[in-house]
This record gives structure tokens, C-alpha cells and sequence, in this order.
């Protein structure tokens, strides 16, 4: 009789304990997600601040200063998207039918790629404006702008697609009907599909280090022989491209990320989900909350526009309130 009551006891308590950790599993999910979509409708409310600025505006879109940097913030709006659908996604239901999946691991590698190389072209702009200004109207027009963005694009659809190239001609058809969890690394045949990813990032990364590292050096040797109304622009156009550098040292987070798989996999399998969760939040998030404060807050003219339009939407209240009083009064 004691033996039987120790063993119902037992079972019991193991149905406490799984109980327990599913709970606290749920909590640290829902906890995760709410943190990661607050940030993202803070960080997109910005953002469509900023573009409701720049499109109200013509002095915006006329501008290929301002059409480089709304073109970030646009490709900003649709990584961060891309990412958290996938984050939900996979903390709700951990596959994904391969399609989908590489539909949006497609995006999600060409929107991380077009940051640096947006940031390198803004980069060149600057540079023409300070160091060549009196050309600056004809090199950087609009045309030549749209067309900067329409490389850029081009070039950061390169590797994802090759990827999807190779899937096709090794796995047979079959394959596109099944789930998969969705990571990129799951779509990797053979070990050079690796070291490809590795010399394509090292290669972007380096040739928009050293776009900006030259823009920057070229700036700051133009603003010591200038004038001293001169000399303000170049200080205004070194520090953005101080800034620049800055944005790049976040985009390339996305360059060590795979290689802390290795990393994660030495640790307890307990702890894989929240680094995970760590790691898309350095690497995802935060890089994109800062973008809009760097750069949009930052100019005077989005500042300008931004902070009117806050005071207007708060002051509407008052005038309807005064009109009621002086109609009472009379």
C-alpha cells in the first residue's frame, strides 16, 4: 500500500514538474515575441514617419541624399519584417514548407546585404558634394541614383538565388513538398555553398570599408584647406560618415552570426533557444532601431518636419476647445 502511494506520488510529481516547464517555456516565448514586436512597431513608426516626411515633401524626393537614405529605410521596414515573421514563425510551429521558407530567406539575405552597400554609395555622395561640389549636379542626379539602387538590389540578389540555383539542380522536386526548419543553413549541398557565403560577405564588407575609409580620409583633408563657411559642411559630412561606420560595424553582426553555430552547439541544448533569441535581437533588431534615430532624428531638415507634425497632431485638441469657449461667450 505505501509502495503504491510512493509511485502515484511520483507521478505526480513529474506531471508538476512538465507541467512547470512548459509554463515557463510559454512565458519566456510570449516574453520574447512581445519585447521583439514592441521594438518593431516603435522602430516602424519611426520609419513611417520618415516616409510620410519625405514623400510630402518635394525637396525630399528631389534630392539624392535623401532618396539613398529613405531607400535604407524602406529595405530597414522589410528586413525587419522578413525577420520577425520568421522569428514567430519558427517559435510557433518550428518548420516551414521549403518554398516559403526560401522565399523569405531570399529576401531576408538581400535586404541585409543592400545596408552596407546602401551605406557605401551615401558614403560616395557625400564625398562628391564636399570634394567635388561644383560637378555634384551632374554626377549624382537622379537617374544615376535610381540606378545605384537598382545595382544594389541586383547585387544582393546574387547569393541567395545561386543558393536556390544549386538546390534545384541536386535535390529533385519532391523536395520543395516537404518542411524544413528554416534556416539558410539548411539549404547548403556542399561544403563550398559555405565558404562561398564567407567570401562574398568578406568581400562586401571590405569593399565598403574601403569606400568609407576613403571618403572619410579624402573629407577630412578637403575641410583643412576649405574656408571656414566650408569648413562646417565638411565637419556635417565627416560626421555622417563617421556614422556610416558605425552602421557598418552593426551590419556586420550579420557576419559573425553563423559562425557562432559552432559556439552553440558546445552548449546545453536548454540554452539554444534564448541565445538564438539574443543573437536575432543584436544582430536584427537593434541595428534597425538605431538606424532612423542615427540618420533621420539626426538631419535637420527630417527633425524639422517630424517635430511640426508632432506638435500639430497634439495641438489639434486645443483650437477645438477655444472655439467652443468664444462661441459660449458670444
Amino acid at each position: 500500500m505505501n509502495t503504491t502511494d510512493s509511485l502515484t506520488h511520483h507521478t505526480l510529481t513529474q506531471d508538476e514538474e512538465f507541467f512547470l516547464t512548459k509554463t515557463l517555456l510559454q512565458t519566456n516565448s510570449i516574453t520574447k515575441m512581445s519585447c521583439s514586436i514592441f521594438m518593431y512597431l516603435v522602430t516602424n513608426y519611426i520609419n513611417g514617419m520618415l516616409v510620410f516626411t519625405y514623400f510630402k515633401h518635394p525637396m525630399f524626393y528631389e534630392n539624392p541624399r535623401y532618396v539613398l537614405f529613405i531607400h535604407m529605410v524602406f529595405n530597414d521596414i522589410f528586413e525587419m519584417s522578413v525577420a520577425l515573421v520568421l522569428h514567430i514563425w519558427l517559435e510557433i510551429a518550428p518548420f516551414m514548407g521549403v518554398p516559403i521558407c526560401y522565399f523569405f530567406l531570399i529576401l531576408a539575405v538581400t535586404t541585409t546585404l543592400n545596408t552596407p552597400l546602401n551605406l557605401a554609395v551615401m558614403a560616395l555622395e557625400r564625398y562628391v558634394v564636399i570634394c567635388n561640389p561644383l560637378r555634384h549636379a551632374q554626377i549624382c542626379t537622379l537617374r544615376r541614383t535610381y540606378m545605384a539602387i537598382a545595382v544594389i538590389w541586383f547585387i544582393g540578389l546574387i547569393p541567395g538565388t545561386s543558393d536556390l540555383f544549386i538546390v534545384f539542380a541536386v535535390e529533385p522536386l519532391s523536395f520543395f513538398k516537404t518542411s524544413v526548419y528554416c534556416i539558410r543553413e539548411n539549404f547548403f549541398r556542399s561544403p563550398a555553398q559555405v565558404y562561398k557565403r564567407i567570401y562574398i560577405k568578406t568581400l562586401y564588407f571590405t569593399v565598403v570599408w574601403l569606400v568609407i575609409v576613403f571618403t572619410y580620409l579624402r573629407i577630412v583633408y578637403a575641410a583643412r584647406s576649405a574656408s571656414m563657411s566650408e569648413k562646417s559642411s565638411a565637419k556635417k559630412a565627416r560626421n555622417t560618415i563617421l556614422l556610416h561606420g558605425i552602421q557598418l560595424m552593426l551590419s556586420m553582426l550579420t557576419f559573425i552570426a553563423p559562425f557562432t553555430e559552432y559556439i552553440f552547439w558546445m552548449l546545453p541544448s536548454s540554452w539554444l533557444l534564448d541565445l538564438h533569441y539574443v543573437r536575432f535581437f543584436l544582430v536584427y533588431i537593434l541595428p534597425r532601431t538605431l538606424s532612423p534615430v542615427i540618420y533621420g532624428m539626426r538631419d535637420e531638415n527630417f527633425r524639422k518636419h517630424f517635430t511640426g507634425y508632432q506638435l500639430c497632431s497634439s495641438a489639434k485638441v486645443k483650437p477645438s476647445k477655444e472655439i467652443v469657449t468664444i462661441s459660449y461667450k458670444d
